[in-house]
């Protein structure tokens, strides 16, 4: 078990938070049930706190005549009423016997004392250690007061008796524990499945991380073709898997690229480093007329500078795909246009190909020799790839959006279609005709795209076999 892993901090967290949460439900509903149960006894103690005071008044004498005034009739016998009254104790512990039964039956209790601190009544189940109270003050509200197991109202009257009216909340507690008791099996309940839900959720939720894991692992180890499965496709996790996924293409297709360029490049070498070996064996096998060393070197001459171009072309690769940083100035495409068609026009002449040349003003901001090596390489496939007394357009002029843009067209061999999404692929070549007998690798074209592309713009090819092939160039004007 792995408590660092994102699933249990999740569900640490998730568990963390429903403790709380329970525990401060559980923590108020006892409360409130502890709150409702006091009122309830306060309420009970008050009608028998007014039961007392109503019994304490019935029992004070009533105001009669003066036993010593004749009158005018002379003395009279006395009332019936005048008859000594039971003391207010006796008959205040009648009469609360009779209005909330026995003792055993209620709990609870009351005791009554003199203004002079004499208890004059109270009921036969009045606590041993109870005594008069002093907290409270004549005509003051009643006093709640809890001591242990005991709820107790005080009052003292106005004229300074004091009355205590108790009850045992025994009933009451257990009650309330059992309630505090089910409050916490069902917290333990509703936590258990609340954990057992969220452990559900976090699982279902870090499925597609954990899948991206495994995938990038296996990735790790050379199974580029491995791809994240993706269900959700518009969930979070959904798109960085469609992210991740395209990525993952990318960099199979840059192993694949760098695979081939590599395989293409030693077979590109090894051919010219194969001639000059063979040449030099030949020319030291034995001894030679001068003219044969001669042809000899001239033979390695020509390999050596084969394989100087290639090497040249692939440093040239090398430091634009590490971000080499372009002259930034301003450039006449028409004027870089006119002095690159002038610097291959002797080739062109040499096959008889007619130039259409349409040059307007436009400027771009970029490296000149950079956008010349472009021009270059345009003109030099136009001348190579074409037939014999065909031509060649080149049109430099505004493009669209305020950009400029050069098309290099030519009435060559062409293309097919199953070849142009690969024309600016390194060492590609679309069939034997463009190969070897012109000294080329095939990566003119793809160091074409990298300084297009580094310069901020966009280059399209059109062809079709047997008429021609046509470059279009697009930058962003100055």
């Amino acid at each position: 078990m792995n408590i660092h892993s994102l699933r249990w901090r999740l569900q640490l967290w998730h568990g963390l938070l429903l403790v709380l949460v329970l525990a401060g439900f559980g923590v108020t509903a006892y409360e409130l049930q502890r709150a409702e149960s006091l009122r309830r006894i306060d309420q009970q103690l008050d009608r028998r706190v007014n039961e007392v005071l109503a019994t304490l008044r019935e029992g004070q004498p009533r105001p009669r005549p003066d036993d010593d005034d004749p009158g005018p009739e002379g003395p009279r016998d006395p009332p019936p009423d005048r008859r000594p009254m039971p003391p207010a104790g006796f008959r205040l512990s009648q009469r609360f016997a009779m209005r909330f039964g026995t003792n055993s039956q209620t709990g609870a209790y009351y005791a009554l004392w003199a203004r002079d601190g004499r208890r004059i009544g109270g009921s036969d189940n009045v606590p041993g250690e109870l005594d008069r109270p002093t907290e409270a003050r004549p005509g003051a509200s009643a006093i709640r007061r809890t001591r242990g197991m005991l709820r107790e109202t005080v009052i003292v009257t106005p004229p300074g008796e004091a009355i205590v009216v108790g009850q045992s909340m025994a009933t009451d507690l257990e009650e309330l524990g059992r309630f505090g008791g089910w409050l916490g099996i069902a917290g333990a309940g509703v936590l258990t499945l609340s954990l057992a839900g969220g452990w559900w959720v976090v699982t279902r939720a870090i499925r597609p991380i954990e899948a991206i894991g495994a995938t990038a692992e296996r990735i790790a180890t050379g199974r580029l073709a491995e791809r994240i499965p993706v269900a959700e496709t518009d969930s979070e996790l959904g798109k960085l898997a469609g992210v991740l996924n395209e990525t993952f293409a990318r960099l199979e297709a840059a192993f694949q690229r760098q695979e081939r360029f590599t395989a293409d490049a030693s077979h590109e070498l090894r051919t010219p480093v194969s001639v000059i070996i063979s040449q030099a064996q030949s020319a030291l096998a034995r001894e030679r007329p001068a003219g044969e060393y001669r042809d000899a070197l001239a033979a390695c001459e020509r390999a050596a500078q084969r394989m100087r171009r290639l090497i040249e072309s692939l440093l040239e690769l090398a430091r634009l795909d590490a971000g080499a940083t372009t002259r930034k100035e301003t450039v006449d495409l028409a004027r870089l246009a006119e002095e690159t068609i002038a610097l291959v026009r002797p080739l062109a002449e040499m096959r008889g190909l007619q130039w259409t040349v349409q040059l307007a003003p436009a400027t771009c901001v970029g490296d000149p020799g950079q956008l010349g090596q472009v021009l270059a390489n345009l003109l030099a496939n136009a001348i190579d790839y074409n037939r014999d007394g065909g031509g060649i357009r080149v049109t430099v002029g505004p493009g669209g959006d305020g950009g400029v843009a050069v098309e290099v067209a030519d009435t060559g061999i062409g293309v097919g279609p199953e070849a142009l999404p690969h024309l600016f692929e390194r060492f590609y070549r679309a069939d034997p005709s463009r190969t070897g007998s012109k000294g080329r690798a095939g990566l003119g074209l793809a160091i074409v795209k990298t300084i297009v592309e580094a310069h901020g713009g966009t280059i399209e090819v059109a062809s079709e076999p047997g008429k021609g092939t046509k470059f279009t160039l697009r930058l962003r004007g100055s």
